[in-house]
């Protein structure tokens, strides 16, 4: 689990570094402020503007970034336990916990609130979001292993009210990114999913690359980086589905 974390870590870095998305935020809408790349479902920290939002088993940390060599703490705001994975999204966080997703308002970016609170059953939960809709995995197999292995469509057009509108059994899911029509889903080591999402209440599986074992996805701008136990690896895709493979990270799992 340690070397699949800085994986993830490596992941945001390298994108962060070569992504066009540099200067846009999450909702591809221009960045005033600058960026620092798209990060994946799984990651525990973002930066939005000159904040940086980090998250713990319990709480949503904020930093002041203005000054990068010296970021400044601005306090924190208590979410319960479980919380695990944190997604920006237009002027919101989408923070996923093992209840549920919480929806947070970051109108003043240093004081985030809570906009709603999405339930599900107790498991672990990485998600993303995208136009009128966010998607959220749970798994089993973990030490939130209640759970069952599924892919939920959740509709968010009513932030204040956040609905279920669709299920996908899944075998073992974990991080997962949206770009375009393209939704990507990890199984971990059972592989990687993609689905057509035009049409969020009737995902199509698309493919399914079983001889992948991915971790989480970053997708953007045709570029794919997947991380896995094997490794980092940069695919390109396009609209024939296919993955074509540009670069290979390896990792010694010893």
């Amino acid at each position: 689990m340690k070397n699949l974390l800085i994986l993830t870590m490596i992941g945001l870095a390298v994108l962060a570094g070569c992504s066009e998305t540099g200067t846009r935020d999450s909702s591809g809408m221009p960045n005033p402020d600058g960026g620092s790349g798209q990060g994946g479902s799984m990651a525990r920290f973002t930066v939005a503007g000159n904040y940086l939002y980090v998250v713990n088993t319990h709480s949503l940390n904020v930093y002041d970034v203005t000054q990068n060599a010296d970021p400044k703490s601005l306090g924190k705001v208590t979410l319960g336990f479980g919380v695990e994975t944190i997604f920006p999204y237009k002027n919101h966080l989408f923070i996923g916990t093992q209840t549920g997703m919480h929806i947070m308002n970051l109108a003043n970016p240093a004081q985030p609130q809570q906009t709603s609170f999405y339930r599900h059953i107790y498991s672990c939960d990485p998600v993303v979001a995208q136009g009128d809709y966010a998607y959220v995995t749970l798994r089993s197999g973990t030490a939130c292993n209640t759970g069952p292995n599924r892919l939920e469509v959740v509709d968010i057009k009513n932030l204040a009210n956040p609905v279920r509108v669709s299920t996908i059994p899944m075998t073992n899911p974990h991080g997962l990114g949206i770009d375009g029509n393209l939704l990507f889903v990890s199984e971990g080591d059972h592989g990687l999913k993609v689905f057509d999402a035009t049409d969020p209440l009737n995902l199509r599986l698309l493919k399914n690359f079983t001889d992948l074992r991915s971790y989480d996805v970053i997708p953007g701008n045709h570029l794919l980086i997947v991380t896995g136990r094997d490794g980092i690896f940069q695919y390109r895709y396009d609209d024939s589905q296919e993955l074509t493979l540009l670069s290979k990270l390896p990792i010694d799992n010893q």
